[in-house]
């Protein structure tokens, strides 16, 4: 009992002289060590990569589920330990969506075999969404948390131990200032040089500590290109699945008139327009291209004259070679030599431009 009673005493006067030449440090009237250079600089690209990798594992969470409920539940689950409930994601449930509509309005019907397909196509990219989210949590995700978590917190640790150790060398530096007897003088000096000592040692493991925040960014780069990787492949899979889709849609006559007949056998005999895709995709297959000379578009390329069509969807110019369309409205096309096949020029008006020929409908 008289050990530890001592003991905590001791401690206390530890406390209160680090409370005092911390205090007077601020007030400027006491001397502080200052840390080298080199390792200032450990520290503050210590906290920068800190600050950067919450901020970038933050955006990420955000990014990987929008959603910030669900990302609290998960939360959640993470911390209880426990696995979160599996449910369908957004474009799992689309596609759910759009299977169940299409068999309700007849698989046999144009509308109701464009929405199975579809729906399938919504539903592969779920499960690429799902398998992306996946890698990257593990391998870009994890690693980042894991640095926070883990060596970043020992880094602030030894750090704050070593700012203990500067205020017990700064005290004893003040404590031999003061002393005026020989005596406390030698005690003094005996003070410093251990403090000095501690303050080296805790120093040096600092450093070295802040010197493996460069491994860290080795390892956070293997981190970012796994992800770009991931990402690229979620993407291209995503590409490839909608390229298929569009090559199935296409592959159909390019009119709704059978939509309200009776089921038909064989995919190929219903009648589906062909989506057209803005922005510099690859041009559309000669497939879906002689799908849409079938209707008449053939004949006015041959005879060089005009026609009068319907406009089947809204479309933007994209220069000022085009003619911007409005869904249903009736415009004027013929056919120019050495045009591209996907294309038209196009009336209305004192207006005309390039027009494609998959948003338009050629009238008897």
């Amino acid at each position: 009992m008289d050990f530890n009673v001592k003991r905590l005493a001791a401690d206390a006067g530890t406390f209160l002289s680090r409370a005092v030449q911390f205090t007077e440090e601020k007030l400027g009237q006491a001397e502080k060590t200052e840390l080298d250079a080199h390792l200032e600089n450990l520290l503050g690209r210590a906290e920068c990569t800190r600050q950067w990798t919450e901020r970038i594992m933050k955006q990420t969470e955000v990014l990987l589920q929008p959603n910030p409920n669900v990302r609290l539940e998960e939360f959640l689950y993470e911390k209880l330990e426990k696995k979160a409930p599996t449910r369908m994601n957004n474009h799992e449930l689309l596609g759910q969506s759009m299977i169940e509509s299409g068999n309700e309005f007849s698989p046999g019907t144009a509308y109701g075999n464009a929405l199975i397909k579809c729906g399938e196509t919504e539903k592969q990219i779920g499960g690429a969404e799902r398998e992306f989210i996946q890698s990257s949590a593990i391998n870009f995700l994890t690693p980042f948390r894991n640095f926070l978590e883990g060596d970043f917190k020992t880094i602030l640790k030894e750090r704050k131990l070593l700012q203990v150790k500067r205020l017990d060398l700064d005290a004893a530096k003040t404590r031999l200032k003061k002393a005026r007897m020989t005596d406390a003088r030698a005690v003094a000096e005996q003070e410093l040089r251990m403090t000095q000592s501690e303050f080296d040692r805790q120093a040096e493991i600092t450093r070295l500590l802040l010197e493996g925040v460069s491994s860290t960014h080795a390892h956070h780069l293997r981190c970012l290109n796994d992800f770009v990787e991931a990402q690229s492949t979620y993407y291209a899979q995503c590409y490839q699945y909608m390229v298929d889709l569009q090559k199935q849609l296409g592959s159909f006559p390019s009119s709704f008139s059978n939509n309200n007949q009776s089921p038909v056998s064989g995919a190929a005999s219903i009648s589906v327009p062909t989506i057209p895709v803005a922005g510099p995709l690859p041009s559309p297959s000669s497939g879906r291209a002689g799908s849409a000379l079938a209707g008449g578009f053939n004949e006015l390329r041959i005879t060089s004259g005009s026609r009068k069509a319907r406009v089947l969807y809204d479309y933007d110019a994209a220069g000022s070679s085009e003619l911007s369309l409005l869904a249903d409205e009736v415009i004027a096309v013929s056919s120019v030599p050495g045009m591209d096949s996907d294309w038209l020029m196009g009336e209305r008006g004192n207006q005309r431009g390039k027009v494609p020929i998959t948003y338009l409908e050629l009238l008897n």
